[in-house]
């Protein structure tokens, strides 16, 4: 359905400390064309092992869905604007979407 490799989209999954921050980032990423929609989930939470200790916080995770050959320079902005010292971000290949979808995701990010 979705297209060549060339063509193809990626989702970016990442967690965010609040949801302003999460709101805030998202609207940028998508402003400056990195991004074509983030979806700001509710708020989980979080158990992981940060400097050798296990650690529990509230997180607000959020999906940017983007071109596969934006990825990395989504990421990479993501973590200039991030709050985190190490940014959980990571991107998700899509295997398959609706063609019209897939279009206005392509369109919708800047090349």
């Amino acid at each position: 359905m979705s297209g060549t490799a060339e063509e193809a989209i990626v989702t970016v999954y990442a967690t965010f400390g609040d949801d302003e921050e999460a709101r805030r980032i998202a609207r940028l990423l998508v402003e400056e064309g990195l991004a074509a929609c983030a979806n700001i989930l509710l708020p989980c939470h979080s158990i992981y092992r940060w400097q050798g200790e296990i650690k529990e916080a509230a997180e607000v995770p959020a999906l940017f869905k983007t071109r596969a050959d934006a990825a990395r320079a989504l990421v990479a902005r993501l973590a200039e604007l991030h709050g985190y010292e190490t940014p959980a971000a990571v991107v998700w290949p899509i295997a398959d979407a609706l063609p019209d979808y897939a279009r206005w995701v392509r369109e919708s990010v800047q090349r």
